[in-house]
């Protein structure tokens, strides 16, 4: 076989236009269908090739002409094939499946649809393998689920053969009962709804249904009136509140309940998931024959009431919602309630489940429905049976919001916001968990905690935003909250629009951003750092956008924040923070009290255009500047929505002023524009490290003679190094280089890039802020200039950092573009000892020696918190072990000739004070790595660099030996 086929398809997998860019669906299927009608390939490979039938069938198979010539084909191959190729017979009878469907032969009748539909049946009719024998048992299976795929695709196309497939149910006494039981309840549902679309049927047609064992029931055409019905697609059975087509057949109706009977007696030999499928086939079904009374399930009911299979118990209350009180008595539905409330509490279920139970109690089908709402509480839910479900600081989460949600609904149920206008006990209850939540937040800080706490603030104000005495109470906290932590600026952004959103009416969202503005405007401006008034300016951005907010303290506060740091913050000249004051700025002139503003706004705009130290912020601001100052109101309003969103996908507009005319879209400069794709890339350097000079071993022998015999000089040496690392002076920080670079993605718009500015964020709190890198310019026909981004780590972890930049194009216009994360890895922490310039190898060894000594000390001790040792061992060839000791060359204390006696003594420093000290020696054929690092939490690490390298030296050996 000289083609690669396995390649090929993998190809096709991967991209099936751009694959077909340089072929055709009709030549790559003829090709296909050669290679399987070839004698010579084998049966993995014919498996591979049905892959594209099975997963692109229309691309390749768009008309029923090439459906059916395609299926004649594999047909043809089906009948040759050996019978021990069951594997390959399984896959073309999912792969005729597949394209008789989706090339629509099924729908026009084809004489290959109905060959193929009978010979499935005829493989089906062989029950407990009496003539094939048990090994063809996966090949009926297999027959079944086509059979059932073309049903559920094509309802009723198995209406007249109901009486054999129930005898083939009956008379299947192995494990492929399942697969018949679910084809023989799919076909007498689909053949039930299809009797209720016809008018006048009644009991003889059904009886005449569930007799038929002969033909099938052909479509009639894409109007046909089962085709078009999409309920057959989705379940029937809509709750009390929904109707359900019946079929009138009076009370004769002893046929179907016999057989529903049969099946439910069966049902116990199902899995789970079999037995729930069944159980919403059956509900329905008698849903739409009244004559068949639903407590034809009470048996089953005593056992579904006591599962713990989710799926049962969803089956359950489906049933429930379709039947109520005709089959659950008072009792059944209390008992289920009090069911949901244990399940969702259990502490042996997963977290999944118990939402899921949380979900069925807030939708819990009654016995005598109020309403149809989406979220309701059941009648029988009082706050005594709700308080096992209150939350909890120790919850998780997701657990944790549903909880909050269910109590809020019942205790907003019984009225306790009400009570003398204060709220009752279960209400103060909440709002305490809420408090709490908040102080957790504060101490702990994680991002999910984070999330938590907002999104439980959301639900309570959902429910109680009417209740004063807390609404204001919260509003206070939160500007608390936010002037000790401003990073949560976007996230209260987030809960104010959110509240604005859902309840309109209400003024909390408003009455939260005015107290976000009175507490930074009135905080003292000695205490207000940096970063603080970048958050700061977002607030007051968002606060902007309200008409009904005075701005004056907004305009005062900036006012005398530039001019009072004037040399921190215009003449740094620092981008972002210069436009976020444009920001405000720029929502300011389309506030309604502007005549009232135009002052103090003028001189905040005219102080930015003279001393701001970015030459684009002092444009932007001059241009802002110049519109306030010429233009009215109306036309100020006009000019300002040109530069929004909406800009590009309005109808022509008419410009407002004579000085511009509408080609020049002078206000596509108000705003930096955000690119469709990654415009720029950072690609790593590897900069190979110079190979440090390894110490004669006569040097080398002495100095450990030394350093044994003089253990006061390593001593010394110690405290020398830890009085360097306490100094004042002394930073550590990683450095890292990369090559700023075009994307592939080629736009001759972005060949030339100016004023580059790389933006960096942090996804966890290991590392302090990443400072911006500036770039001058970069052309796609020159070398790429290099980057150094230095990151001073908190904890020596890897890390995953946000990367975007500004640029400026050579029109003029500003632009934003993200780039791809960069992924800072463990081993790229690491830094040779930082030790004085002048020191010998002798004085790294006794520095080495001691910190040794002093780890394993402490270890012994079992005092985790300043020592832990570990052991790493690996079996690997000599030639192995000198690859290893390469891969720490930069790392090197002592000479590492003598493996199998001293040992090679290696010394990683990773920022800002941790150490990982190794002895890297050999016993025997193995090697041994023995850890010692006074920071216990980097072992996982170090075990994982560690695993890492020795694998790919055992990849590297496998090949050489191949």
């Amino acid at each position: 076989m000289s083609v690669n086929w396995p390649e090929r398809i993998s190809a096709f997998s991967r991209s099936p236009s751009q694959f077909l860019c340089s072929t055709t669906a009709e030549i790559f299927l003829t090709e296909i269908l050669r290679e399987l009608r070839d004698d010579r390939a084998n049966d993995l490979i014919k498996v591979l090739l049905l892959s594209p039938l099975l997963e692109h069938p229309t691309l390749l198979c768009p008309s029923v002409s090439v459906g059916e010539e395609t299926a004649l084909e594999l047909m043809s191959v089906f009948a040759q094939c050996s019978p021990k190729s069951l594997q390959l017979r399984c896959h073309l009878l999912l792969a005729l499946t597949s394209v008789l469907l989706c090339s629509s032969c099924v729908t026009s009748c084809t004489s290959a649809s109905q060959d193929f539909l009978d010979v499935l049946f005829q493989m089906t009719q062989d029950t407990n393998d009496l003539q094939a024998g048990a090994a063809v048992r996966p090949l009926r299976s297999t027959a079944c689920d086509c059979l059932r795929e073309l049903e559920a695709c094509h309802p009723g196309l198995l209406s007249q053969r109901l009486e054999l497939l129930s005898n083939l149910r009956q008379q299947e006494n192995s494990r492929l009962h399942q697969a018949y039981t679910g084809l023989h309840a799919l076909a007498l549902r689909n053949a039930v709804y299809l009797l209720t679309q016809q008018k006048g049927a009644g009991a003889e047609d059904l009886k005449a249904a569930l007799g038929s064992s002969e033909g099938f029931v052909w479509a009639r055409g894409a109007d046909s009136e089962f085709h078009s019905d999409m309920a057959l697609l989705s379940p029937l059975t809509l709750g009390p509140m929904g109707r359900v087509p019946t079929l009138q057949t009076g009370p004769d109706s002893k046929e179907l309940r016999s057989l529903i009977s049969s099946l439910l007696e069966e049902s116990y030999l199902l899995t789970s998931l079999s037995q729930a499928a069944l159980l919403q086939k059956l509900v329905e079904i008698v849903s739409m024959v009244p004559a068949v009374s639903p407590t034809i399930f009470r048996a089953q009911l005593l056992r579904l009431l006591g599962t713990c299979e989710v799926c049962l118990l969803h089956s359950t209350l489906l049933m429930k919602a379709a039947f109520t009180d005709s089959l659950f008595s008072a009792e059944d539905e209390a008992y289920l309630l009090k069911r949901l409330v244990s399940l969702s509490q259990h502490p042996l279920l997963s977290t999944p489940e118990k939402l899921f139970y949380m979900d069925c109690i807030l939708h819990f089908p009654e016995n005598r429905p109020i309403s149809c709402g989406d979220e309701n509480l059941p009648v029988l839910l009082t706050p005594r049976l709700a308080a096992a479900l209150v939350p909890t600081l120790f919850n998780d989460s997701a657990s944790m919001l549903a909880r909050f949600n269910l109590l809020s609904l019942v205790y907003l149920e019984e009225g306790e916001e009400d009570r003398d206008g204060q709220g009752g006990r279960g209400l103060a209850y909440l709002y305490d968990h809420l408090t709490s939540l908040l102080h957790v937040m504060e101490n702990q800080g994680s991002r999910e905690m984070v999330v938590t706490f907002f999104r439980a603030s959301f639900l309570f104000l959902l429910h109680f935003c009417h209740v004063k005495c807390y609404s204001e109470d919260l509003i206070q906290r939160l500007c608390d909250m936010y002037l000790r932590q401003t990073r949560l600026a976007p996230h209260l952004i987030n809960l104010a629009d959110r509240i604005q959103d859902r309840l309109v009416e209400s003024g909390w969202a408003l009455a939260l951003l005015r107290a976000l503005q009175r507490s930074i405007t009135e905080a003292p401006l000695s205490q207000l750092t940096l970063q603080d008034f970048r958050w700061h300016l977002r607030i007051l951005a968002r606060v902007a956008e309200e008409g009904e907010v005075p701005q004056r303290a907004t305009l005062s506060f900036l006012l005398s924040v530039i001019t009072s740091n004037s040399s921190v913050l215009c003449v740094s000249g620092d981008w972002r923070l210069g436009n976020g004051l444009l920001g405000v700025c720029r929502r300011l002139l389309l506030h309604p009290s502007l005549d009232s503003l135009l002052t103090p706004l003028a001189d905040l705009l005219q102080y930015l255009t003279c001393y701001y130290g970015d030459t684009d912020i002092q444009d932007h601001a001059r241009l802002y500047y110049t519109l306030l100052t010429t233009l009215s109101r109306e036309k100020l309003a006009g000019v300002m929505a040109q530069g929004g969103p909406e800009r590009g996908r309005q109808a022509k507009v008419h410009s407002l002023s004579t000085i511009m005319t509408e080609t020049e879209e002078l206000t596509t400069g108000l705003t930096v524009h955000q690119t469709e794709e990654p415009v720029l890339r950072l690609v790593k350097l590897d900069s190979p490290e110079p190979d440090a000079p390894e110490p004669d071993s006569k040097s080398h022998n002495e100095a450990n003679s030394e350093s044994n015999s003089s253990p006061r000089r390593g001593l010394e040496e110690r405290e020398s190094y830890r009085a360097k690392l306490q100094s004042p002076g002394f930073v550590s920080e990683i450095t890292l280089q990369y090559h700023l670079t075009h994307t592939g993605v080629y736009d001759p718009h972005f060949d030339k890039l100016f004023s580059i500015r790389l933006h960096f964020g942090l996804t966890d709190s290991n590392y302090e802020e990443v400072s911006d890198i500036s770039v001058p310019c970069l052309f796609r026909t020159r070398k790429p200039p290099a980057v150094k981004l230095r990151l001073k780590p908190k904890q020596p972890y890897p890390t995953t950092l946000r990367a975007s930049a500004v640029f400026t194009t050579e029109d003029g216009l500003s632009w934003h573009s993200s780039l791809a994360d960069l992924h800072v890895t463990f081993p790229e922490v690491f830094l040779p000892l930082p030790g004085p310039l002048g020191w010998t190898r002798e004085q790294k060894n006794g520095v080495f020696e001691e910190i040794w000594s002093e780890i394993s000390s402490v270890a012994s001790k079992g005092d985790l918190d300043n020592g832990a040792t570990s052991l790493f061992c690996d079996q690997l060839d000599n030639w192995a072990v000198d690859k290893l000791v390469r891969n720490f060359q930069r790392y090197r204390i002592s000479d590492c000739s003598e493996l199998d006696k001293g040992g090679c003594k290696v010394l990683f420093f990773l920022p800002p004070q941790s150490h990982v000290l190794l002895r890297v020696l050999t016993v025997e054929e193995n090697v041994q790595v023995h850890i010692a690092t006074d920071n216990w939490k980097l072992l996982p690490y170090i075990n994982s660099y560690l695993e890492d390298i020795t694998k790919d030296l055992h990849t590297a050996q496998v090949n050489s030996d191949g």
